[in-house]
């Protein structure tokens, strides 16, 4: 066991030493880059939290976000093939579809990425409002993986909004079943936003590759729940890939799948 001072301290530069600096997005970009060869999914989770551990503020997750969070946020989003969410989160977070400028679709079309990342929702039922920002205010068609168990109506009434809908299962949507209806499309580098329970069942299938955890500088205590809930536990060793800290107190953490045996 080892004592670790001072956050930026554990993560070192491109020269090999452990001075702290200002890191530039491209920093960022190099940092949290993908595996540079996928030939099947990565899965990169994405959520901040309070010290003592609240998932949300007053029952979304923006009242903890820090400015290192949103920028790092964007980073994110910036070099994922596409961003797969829950439907709870997609009501609660109010989500629209996803933006870039011209730069960013840019360096997203360099990199052999769309210019703009879809939205994936997860969602057995297709409980989803066609009148909702993610069907009004998206350039990006929204794809919803769901189940054959949804109601026909709904998802014609989905399908009119513009959605993409793609039936991955009978009943239960679980990770290995949004994991190939992607792979189809060519969409590998994953980044999922939540919610908890999304996450659950990702952490549950064992279809998690690396977590990246902010921890935002604040006590909450109330209700709020953790990161992941599923009905049953499976434990998955992880690796610390780096920590990075903000002036604020912001903690940033990247966690990566230990190598399985």
């Amino acid at each position: 066991m080892h004592r670790l001072d001072i956050a930026t301290y554990f993560t070192q530069n491109a020269d090999g030493e452990r001075s702290p600096s200002e890191l530039t997005d491209d920093d960022l970009r190099s940092l949290y880059g993908y595996p540079s060869s996928l030939d099947s999914p990565w899965v990169r989770v994405n959520f901040v939290s309070s010290i003592d551990g609240a998932v949300t503020a007053d029952g979304a997750s923006a009242g903890l976000g820090t400015p290192a969070d949103k920028r790092l946020f964007a980073v994110l989003r910036e070099l994922a093939d596409v961003i797969v969410v829950g439907a709870g989160t997609v009501r609660a977070e109010n989500y629209g579809g996803a933006r870039t400028d011209g730069v960013m679709a840019a360096r997203r079309t360099r990199a052999g990425l769309s210019a703009i990342p879809p939205i994936a929702v997860v969602t057995a039922s297709a409980a989803l409002d066609p009148e909702s920002r993610l069907f009004t205010d998206t350039e990006v068609p929204p794809l919803v993986l769901t189940s054959a168990a949804a109601d026909r109506d709904r998802l014609a009434r989905l399908r009119e909004a513009g959605a993409d809908i793609d039936i991955v299962a009978e009943h239960t949507v679980t990770g290995p079943a949004i994991l190939a209806a992607l792979a189809v499309r060519g969409l590998r580098r994953i980044l999922c936003e939540g919610g908890p329970g999304l996450f659950g069942t990702l952490l549950r299938d064992g279809t998690v590759d690396e977590l990246c955890l902010t921890t935002s500088p604040q006590l909450l205590a109330g209700g709020a729940g953790r990161i992941a809930v599923s009905p049953t536990a499976n434990p998955t060793p992880m690796s610390r890939a780096h920590i990075l800290g903000d002036a604020d107190g912001t903690l940033l953490t990247r966690w990566v799948r230990a190598p399985r045996d």
